[in-house]
């Protein structure tokens, strides 16, 4: 029996760190991940700060997370510095998903256009960005989830077969 992946969710968020916010992104990538066959590895909440993201992200990737969430943080506001943080850890980085999770969002509402989301690689290890908003977190999942495995397996070097 093969055993499960390991995700990590990291959300970003002054307001929830601060306990004044209910974590529901957090929750729904949770539930999402734990649906499509991760074992949950962790889950962490950390301010909009720059320095709190990155050392969060490669923590986990140093942790041998396979597929680490971060949601929150990818809009316009002046604390919003996600993506900042996270091109400062990435090897590589992987436009396509982040280019898919806008092309829907956008098909949902105009203002999917403003995430600033940007995804990649460290290690062995993929981090997803998400927007702060529930509802677009399941929606992005969904658009990410048909290409997980595939991706995983290739970062993780196991066999894969080309569509």
């Amino acid at each position: 029996m093969e055993t499960a992946l390991r995700a990590a969710v990291v959300t970003v968020s002054d307001g929830v760190h601060g306990g004044t916010r209910a974590d529901g992104s957090g929750d729904v990538l949770t539930e999402a991940a734990e649906a499509a066959g991760f074992a949950l590895g962790a889950r962490l909440v950390v301010p909009d700060e720059h320095d709190r993201i990155a050392a969060a992200v490669v923590g986990l990737c140093d942790d041998d997370i396979a597929l680490v969430l971060v949601t929150g943080g990818t809009g316009f506001a002046p604390r919003d510095v996600t993506p900042e943080a996270l091109a400062s850890v990435y090897e590589r980085r992987a436009p396509g998903i982040d280019e898919a999770m806008r092309a829907a969002s956008m098909a949902v509402k105009p203002h999917g256009m403003l995430t600033r989301g940007i995804s990649g690689i460290r290690g062995r290890t993929l981090v997803v960005s998400f927007p702060g908003s529930p509802r677009a977190c399941a929606e992005n999942f969904a658009v990410v989830a048909p290409v997980l495995d595939h991706a995983l397996r290739l970062l993780r070097e196991s066999p894969t077969e080309h569509p």
